[in-house]
């Protein structure tokens, strides 16, 4: 059986992974099973950074707040603020600490320095303003998109000022009270506010799609806001401002029904939460595709294919991810390349037992290789090895029962 997985073998370079590719996929996923490796982070950026010089990607975005994001597109696209400040302000979940992740930022920010727009490397957040005990307040984006709408159109077509906006607001505290992921009755979610707050940005949001084709080529008024917005981003088009609105549109109608949600009391509340975070994640991948090709890196759980399922104190939890509602609209022009780990000594993730995936992989000569999946289900045969468990559970190994449903795994011996 070895020699037959050799057989799948190859060195671990874009040119390798294109090649188990039908053509260039507009949105190519490189899953990682576990946050945070410095080992996985560093071959990504290699990875991503051959992408970006042969095969012409343009867009780079991780599992990291959509929103904040924009502060680090921010740097490595105009030099706006350092590398500090973005590393700090532009990254949710802790990954600005990642050496990583900084080590990403810096290039993009070299690579694109005296670069004409066109031939720059964009970066994004793809995963909502979510926190794993926590949601946002909708406060920002909504506020933003009627910014943005307010300096380019008559004041008679909004669907409210922004005064209506910031009372039925209220204070953040309300929104972002964390104990409400477990207790529902702390949620304001499903408030009298929330509910029309929830009509109100579906109305702006309506607003912003019936106005594009003026929308996309005009600049805002000579309003002191509008100078003041003008003067933060005076190199940007009117098109990536639309952009941003539509991404605060998608974030704060997202949010909304993130937080009703919350307040949910039926046993189906943790698969909605589940499912809209997921939902969030899809049509930020979506809006960057449109953009152009798009590289993107976060949980392999995220981008599979199949039904999502996780254990959750409620009982059993089932969804569809941020990748099966990808693939089921992009077809062919997405991919999912899985990342798979032999070991990660310091989070306990020791040697793999042989009849695993991971330990037919660990059994090869190479340190690193790309594997055809497909080849590798073939040379299997018809009884999938037995699936690893993980003592640790920031780390989710292989499903040796989907193999075929990933379009390549990259097999890393040992994270150090």
């Amino acid at each position: 059986m070895a020699t037959h997985i050799t057989d799948t073998v190859r060195p671990v370079e874009a040119a390798a992974v294109m090649e188990l590719l039908p053509a260039r996929p507009r949105l190519l996923a490189l899953g990682e099973p576990a946050h945070g490796e410095d080992t996985l982070l560093g071959l990504r950026n290699e990875l991503f950074r051959q992408l970006v010089e042969d095969e012409g990607y343009r867009t780079i975005a991780i599992e990291s707040d959509c929103v904040k994001g924009l502060l680090v597109d921010d740097y490595v696209t105009s030099g706006t603020g350092t590398l500090d400040e973005a590393m700090e302000h532009g990254f949710s979940h802790g990954w600005g600490a990642f050496a990583g992740n900084r080590e990403l930022v810096r290039w993009m920010r070299a690579h694109n320095d005296g670069r004409p727009e066109s031939e720059q490397v964009r970066f994004a957040g793809f995963d909502g303003p979510l926190e794993i005990t926590a949601a946002a307040s909708p406060r920002q984006t909504l506020t933003a998109l009627h910014a943005y709408l307010a300096d380019r159109l008559d004041a008679d077509l909004l669907p409210c000022t922004a005064e209506t906006l910031d009372g039925l607001l209220g204070s953040d505290d309300r929104w972002t009270d964390p104990d409400a992921m477990m207790d529902p009755a702390r949620s304001v979610g499903q408030s009298s506010e929330a509910g029309r707050l929830r009509l109100l940005a579906d109305d702006l949001v309506a607003l912003l799609d019936t106005q594009t084709p003026y929308l996309t080529t005009a600049s805002p008024r000579e309003t002191v806001s509008a100078r003041e917005t003008a003067s933060a981003r005076e190199t940007a088009s009117a098109r990536d401002e639309f952009d941003r609105a539509r991404l605060y549109g998608r974030t704060a109608t997202g949010l909304l029904r993130y937080h009703h949600w919350m307040a949910d009391t039926s046993p189906a509340r943790m698969t909605r939460l589940c499912a809209q975070r997921d939902l969030m994640m899809a049509g930020n991948l979506l809006a960057l595709a449109e953009r152009g090709p798009a590289l993107v890196n976060g949980q392999s759980a995220h981008f599979q294919r199949e039904l999502s399922t996780m254990q959750m104190w409620q009982g059993p939890v089932r969804w569809w991810s941020a990748g099966a509602l990808v693939s089921a609209r992009l077809g062919d022009a997405y991919a999912f390349v899985a990342t798979a780990l032999g070991t990660i000594r310091h989070q306990g993730v020791d040697t793999p037992p042989p009849d695993t995936v991971e330990g037919l992989l660990y059994a090869l000569p190479e340190d690193r290789c790309v594997i055809d999946p497909r080849r590798l289900a073939t040379a299997l045969g018809d009884t999938p090895p037995a699936p690893r468990t993980s003592p640790w559970f920031g780390y989710a190994p292989l499903d040796p029962a989907h193999l075929a449903d990933r379009d390549g795994i990259v097999f890393v011996k040992d994270a150090t």
